[in-house]
């Protein structure tokens, strides 16, 4: 009760007084956060075989602007690296952690479960099959040198999902509970297929274990267009039902006596936060724990409002992703070692804290 009580009591201020607490509160965290992912982001972009010094790099950056020159002095090498490589990594990976982070955020609130995470009804084991069919199949996979295995993952987790949702669906409504199970059937599904196709094809289980456990070392520019026209408008519905999520918070029964058409939003904020991390996997691989340790940490900091902890999240989401991708390709120097591992090493023992911590407020 302690974790939602407060967002119930600030539902019952006057909307005028309750703007202004939130604009007091909300817009320090929003700047201190912002300035932690600028800064995770110099980090990551200075930091690799060859270290560049944070203020080439921030010249190189800011070269870019119209009739900016100030990397002429610097290495072409420099450049190139930094612009080239190390930056389109980091703004992938910042981007895939605050679209896991704000689905999960969406996903707990939607399920009423702080344990719930954006891979619950499906998303992760589809677009796993996905990617492992193309993967694995003898035709090739690039096309104008673009490889489908981006676009397959997506649609393996839009079906997957889509599925779950079809098969929970009772007449007008969707039970939490029915759809949860649906997903977790289908997921045991997908993750069957994609194993039996990983045994059958021996030869290429490096490169699917590769994909599966999530990694930016082929971040391009170019990647963005398969992120940035689904987080967009996902992000932007999601932002904007801060207020509804509070109010769900409460009791469904209560919310649609308050006038809000509980099913719907439901559908609809799931429909967007499934699109936004089918996007993110898309282009990134399974990344487990960002969606679900990041929205607790918030809300154990700073409280379970979600007007503010949407927003926050996503900011701190990106600074989790960018740091655990600087640590996965510096931790074995010169090879890297998937992100997904560096995610699970923190996120398990953090998921087993909550675990312990929901224990002790049952028991």
């Amino acid at each position: 009760m302690r974790l939602f009580g407060s967002a119930a009591r600030a539902e019952l201020l006057p909307e005028a007084a309750l703007g202004a607490l939130l604009g007091r509160a909300l817009w320090p965290r929003l700047a201190l956060g912002l300035g932690a992912l600028l800064g995770a982001a110099m980090l990551a972009a200075a930091i690799g075989p060859v270290d560049i010094p944070a203020d080439a790099v921030a010249r190189i950056v800011l070269s870019r602007l119209p009739g900016v020159s100030l990397a002429d002095s610097l290495p072409q090498s420099w450049r190139d690296i930094v612009w080239e490589v190390r930056l389109p990594r980091v703004v992938i990976a910042g981007l895939v952690g605050a679209t896991l982070a704000l689905s999960g955020a969406t996903y707990q609130a939607v399920f009423r479960n702080p344990l719930a995470d954006p891979y619950l009804i499906g998303v992760a084991a589809g677009a796993g099959l996905g990617a492992t069919a193309v993967i694995v199949s003898p035709l090739d996979y690039t096309v104008g040198g673009m490889s489908l295995v981006p676009l397959a993952a997506f649609g393996g987790a839009l079906t997957a999902v889509s599925l779950a949702y079809a098969l929970a669906r009772v007449g007008r409504t969707v039970p939490t509970v029915t759809l949860i199970l649906a997903g977790v059937a289908i997921s045991s599904i997908a993750t069957s297929a994609t194993s039996f196709l990983m045994i059958s094809h021996n030869e290429r289980v490096l490169t699917t274990l590769t994909w599966l456990l999530g990694g930016f070392n082929l971040s391009e520019w170019s990647k963005l267009w398969w992120v940035l026209p689904y987080v967009l408008p996902a992000a932007a519905i999601i932002l904007l039902y801060g207020r509804i999520l509070n109010v769900l918070q409460l009791d469904e029964e209560q919310a649609q006596q308050l006038g809000v058409n509980v099913e719907r939003v439901k559908l609809l904020l799931l429909a967007s936060a499934s699109l936004a991390t089918a996007a993110a996997v898309s282009v990134s691989g399974i990344i487990g724990f960002v969606g679900l340790i990041v929205p607790h940490a918030v809300r154990l900091l700073w409280g379970p409002d979600y007007r503010q902890l949407l927003p926050m999240s996503m900011v701190l989401g990106a600074v989790f992703l960018i740091l655990a991708d600087l640590l996965a390709r510096t931790v074995n120097s010169p090879s890297e070692v998937p992100v997904g591992i560096v995610t699970a090493f923190c996120g398990a023992p953090f998921f087993l804290y909550l675990l312990r911590l929901r224990q002790r407020a049952v028991f």
